[in-house]
């Protein structure tokens, strides 16, 4: 099983589990070190999450919401599981990808030979919309590009973006995938993401955190203009 990195970035405290073949980053966020009763954010919940769940159960956390970063498979998959395991937690996302959730072609998990649903939205989130967990309190930017309905949750005080697959440690998301977009990409992250402090740490949906500086000199496929 997959071990959470936990780190500590000013209020937000952000678990990070590799969850699955694909090692999708999800997230358990909380507002300061996680105990017992405290609330917590889920962000993204992909393949195999027993690594996730065992933390909320071992951890003694209460989830108020899911947040989709968006709806491909390797980030929805554990959802009905979450839902077993801990209730009907809320679910948010941009409403683009609403149909995604029930349609195994657009979530892309068809192409693996597998079907995978998930739980329906309760709320959808567009640009300059907030998610509260506690004192902390995100933006939401919209980052489409790799998907259509791709969002980002950004916390300016401490220098905190959450991306999803639309940024990476040295590289970007796909965009050879339908409904993907290299331009749309490429305009998010530099109208979206390289506008945000060069010391903002990037907790990507894959790999390695990196920093916004890092990658606007050094990222080969969307450099700084």
């Amino acid at each position: 099983m997959s071990d959470a990195q936990h780190e500590t970035v000013g209020s937000p405290v952000i678990q990070v589990f590799a969850l699955g073949g694909f090692q999708t980053n999800c997230m358990i966020v909380t507002d300061g070190d996680p105990e017992p009763g405290k609330a917590c954010l889920i962000v993204d919940c992909g393949y195999e999450p027993e690594p996730m769940l065992e933390a909320i159960e071992s951890q003694g956390l209460n989830p108020e919401r899911v947040v989709l970063t968006h709806a491909h498979a390797d980030h929805i998959a554990g959802l009905l599981e979450l839902h077993r395991r801990v209730g009907p937690i809320p679910i948010s996302m941009h409403q683009a990808e609403e149909d995604w959730l029930n349609d195994p072609m657009l979530n892309l998990s068809a192409a693996l030979g597998l079907s995978v649903t998930a739980p329906q939205p309760t709320a959808f989130l567009s640009e300059g919309d907030q998610v509260a967990i506690d004192g902390v309190v995100f933006d939401i930017r919209e980052t489409p590009g790799h998907s259509p309905g791709g969002i980002s949750l950004i916390h300016a005080d401490s220098n905190t973006a959450i991306v999803g697959d639309s940024l990476f440690n040295g590289s970007i998301g796909r965009t050879d995938f339908p409904g993907s977009s290299f331009e749309t990409l490429s305009d998010s992250i530099r109208s979206k993401l390289y506008t945000l402090a060069p010391e903002t740490t990037v907790y990507p949906g894959h790999g390695p955190t990196t920093t916004i500086g890092r990658e606007m000199v050094t990222n080969p496929f969307v450099p700084a203009q």
